[in-house]
């Protein structure tokens, strides 16, 4: 390792990857952790790391102003990089094509984390076959004060019924609150046949657990433990294993074992941890691409599904209207119907980038309004976590549906009031107008 000019270059698989900034802090609230600690981590597990994102591409999700400040992800490949690193052409549902970075080896991985990545977005594809995924991957997210004891329990439940259908699942850490449990396919199955399966898994491990588990796409319909079939639609992203979350304490999706999981606590794993575990244990995961397995049994299961009246489930807001799909559009806005729907009375009361000052703004607002505040239940606040076209940011919305109606706030304006995509939207909605004149 040489010094160059405020940099550090470092000697990796015979190439040479300039560390820009390395005594930059990514971490600074909780743990001190410099740009080239990150990069030091990630080279202390590369082969684990390297095992969720080689050969796939990957999306570039950019902390440049470290862990604490808003990320944006980039598509493209950067124009400036090294001529050893592999890109792919990838197409989206928006009809757009993107150069996306292909990490196959120590030297990519410590390149994109030099660009900010602190955490890695891989694509469920392998190069040589865009179009098929090789991995259908179950993402346990649990509402407003659910017990992590719950998500084991629904993370078990998947286990069983995976292993009814013939297939093998593989779970790991969020990194945050929940669990995801990866599936190795054979890669025959259509991005959409994938996230049909993915529908139907959803529906069937609530029907086993309903008190615990939920396949239900609005945030006002949940409880209890989503399980997000919608990230196994085409161009979403989930971390991958051994990705550092952007915690104050650095956490880690970590794969597990099935044995490690009705104990497991997921801040026993950082940055710190996970090297020490990974040079005593080595890699749980390291078997998963002998274990792919046929998607033909969940398919017939969607099928059963929609024999018996269940609609495709909603998709994503910027995926084009599916054939089959149920109205996507969230009950408490739903129009009347011959069946009528329950309509959840719902506030929004923050937008931010930020989520701390998104936050805030939901104390402001339980301050002006103690008494309707002195109803909500935990999961009647639902913190949103946006997407836009490059950035997120966090919505804040009140279900108001325990609170007496003589004393139930109005909509006021969100504080703070700051959504990036408003711009974008509003000239998308008059184009649109001009369009149809």
């Amino acid at each position: 390792m040489k010094k160059e000019a405020a940099a550090e270059v470092l000697s990796l698989v015979g190439h040479e990857v300039r560390v820009t900034h390395p005594d930059k802090l990514y971490f600074s609230e909780q743990e001190k952790i410099s740009k080239l600690d990150l990069i030091r981590y990630y080279l202390s597990v590369a082969p684990g790391a390297l095992g969720g994102i080689e050969d796939r591409p990957i999306v570039l999700k950019r902390f440049v102003n470290g862990a604490e400040r808003e990320a944006f992800f980039q598509k493209r490949a950067p124009a400036e990089r090294p001529p050893w690193l592999r890109t792919v052409t990838l197409s989206f549902p928006s009809g757009r094509t993107a150069e996306e970075v292909v990490v196959d080896d120590a030297a990519g991985l410590a390149w994109v984390v030099n660009l900010g990545c602190i955490e890695l977005h891989p694509h469920p594809v392998r190069t040589r076959d865009l179009d098929h995924p090789d991995e259908l991957r179950v993402d346990l997210d649990p509402g407003p004060g659910v017990p992590w004891s719950d998500v084991r329990m629904v993370a078990l439940e998947v286990k069983t019924l995976l292993e009814g259908v013939g297939l093998r699942g593989w779970p790991k850490t969020s990194g945050s609150r929940g669990m995801h449990v990866n599936v190795r396919i054979e890669p025959r199955w259509t991005f959409a046949e994938v996230r049909r399966a993915a529908v139907a898994l959803s529906r069937a491990v609530e029907r086993r657990i309903p008190a615990l588990a939920s396949s239900k796409w609005w945030k006002e319909e949940r409880h209890g433990v989503f399980l997000d079939y919608n990230q196994n639609a085409k161009d979403r992203t989930t971390c991958s294993a051994y990705s550092v979350r952007p915690l104050p304490d650095a956490r880690v999706s970590t794969p597990l074992g099935w044995h490690e999981v009705p104990d497991c606590e997921p801040s026993d794993f950082t940055l710190f941890t996970v090297p020490k575990r990974f040079e005593e244990l080595g890699d749980p995961h390291a078997n998963m691409n002998t274990a792919a397995g046929s998607l033909e049994a969940l398919l017939e299961l969607a099928a059963k599904d929609e024999a018996g009246g269940l609609a495709d489930a909603p998709w994503p807001p910027h995926f084009r209207r599916m054939q089959g799909e149920a109205p996507r559009v969230a009950p408490s806005r739903a129009r009347s119907t011959a069946k009528p729907r329950v309509k959840m009375p719902l506030l929004v009361v923050a937008n931010s980038p930020d989520r701390q000052a998104a936050l805030a703004g939901l104390e402001r607002w339980k301050a002006k309004h103690p008494e309707a505040a002195h109803y909500l239940a935990v999961d009647d606040v639902l913190v949103d976590s946006m997407r836009g076209r490059s950035s997120t940011w966090t919505r804040i919305r009140i279900n108001l549906r325990h609170v007496p109606e003589e004393i139930r706030p109005k909509q006021e304006a969100p504080d703070p009031d700051d959504d990036p995509t408003r711009e974008w939207r509003t000239w998308f909605s008059k184009r649109g107008s001009q369009k149809s004149r």
